[in-house]
């Protein structure tokens, strides 16, 4: 096989790379602007573009990652998140259409799943459950080597299974999901309103230019020492910890990787993961998983997609 295209669509950027069949990215393209508040149409023409300057002189296969659920036959997007006014689209119908090539597509967590599968952290484990770590929390289940993708291509919403039906409600309008605990607003809220009490904390020294509360900069007070930091972390993990016992315990899983920008916090974050998972997995599991770090870092997204088609 030649080399293919890997398009990873954000709510707010567009990444967009040509991949050998190595994994290696061998042009990339800068982050295009999604522009999602211009719709539909405008959005498919800025990966539409992205192609084309790509593959100016061949039509090579393209992958594509996108946030929403995927239908079975990989071309559908339902519903995405960040990303008004799609509803149900055949993006891959459309994309194909303009470019006359295959065209495959799948949810972006899937994707970075995928791409840890055949690149990354879990090249050869045969089955594993990531979670990815960000604005939302965003699951994908790998068994065998294959994407499991459910009945009608939802499987693996990690970040919206429920830990505590009386915790605090989610965006999904469900309550206490595990992305209220450690998706990236939630989180920060959560820290700055115990902040409040906690004078003593590192964090109000990197705040005191005025600077916005972000996971960086409660990862960086608890690199430095910050006691009230790591334990903030830790907790953030454990909860994390316990859905992932849930999804672990369900198939059988004994390896979790994760990723995204929350997962870079490191110790902190992983010590409350296992914690968890030890205190709320049955012993086969609890006695013999494995937890890493995704390997892909910001390439996760393009390598993703692109592994849809190699």
């Amino acid at each position: 096989m030649s080399d293919v295209i890997g398009i990873d669509v954000g709510g707010t950027f567009i990444k967009a790379g040509r991949v050998d069949t190595k994994g290696n990215i061998v042009k990339e393209l800068n982050e295009i602007p999604t522009e999602a508040d211009q719709g539909p149409k405008h959005v498919i023409s800025q990966i539409i573009r992205a192609v084309k300057e790509l593959s100016p002189k061949e039509a090579l296969p393209v992958g594509i990652g996108t946030p929403g659920i995927i239908s079975l036959d990989r071309s559908t997007v339902k519903y995405p998140p960040n990303l008004p006014g799609w509803e149900i689209i055949d993006l891959g119908k459309e994309i194909a259409s303009a470019v006359n090539t295959q065209v495959v597509v799948d949810n972006d967590a899937n994707c970075a799943a995928l791409g840890e599968a055949i690149f990354g952290a879990g090249k050869n484990i045969p089955s594993f459950v990531l979670a990815t770590l960000g604005t939302g929390v965003g699951g994908g289940i790998i068994i065998d080597g294959k994407v499991f993708r459910g009945e009608t291509g939802g499987a693996g919403e990690i970040g919206h299974s429920t830990i505590d039906y009386n915790g605090p409600q989610c965006n999904c309008g469900s309550f206490g999901c595990v992305e209220t605990y450690i998706g990236r607003a939630y989180f920060v809220r959560r820290v700055a309103h115990k902040l409040e009490t906690r004078k003593d904390s590192l964090i109000h020294e990197l705040l005191k230019d005025g600077g916005e509360l972000t996971p960086e900069i409660i990862s960086r007070a608890a690199n430095k020492g910050d006691a009230f930091a790591y334990e903030e972390l830790r907790e953030a993990g454990y909860y994390l910890g316990v859905g992932l016992a849930n999804v672990m315990g369900l198939f059988d899983i004994h390896t979790a990787i994760l990723g995204g920008g929350i997962a870079q916090a490191g110790e902190p974050l992983f010590e409350g993961v296992r914690r968890a998972i030890v205190q709320f997995s049955q012993p086969p599991i609890a006695s013999s998983f494995a937890l890493h770090h995704a390997a892909l870092g910001n390439n996760a997204g393009i390598l993703g997609a692109a592994a849809l088609v190699l």
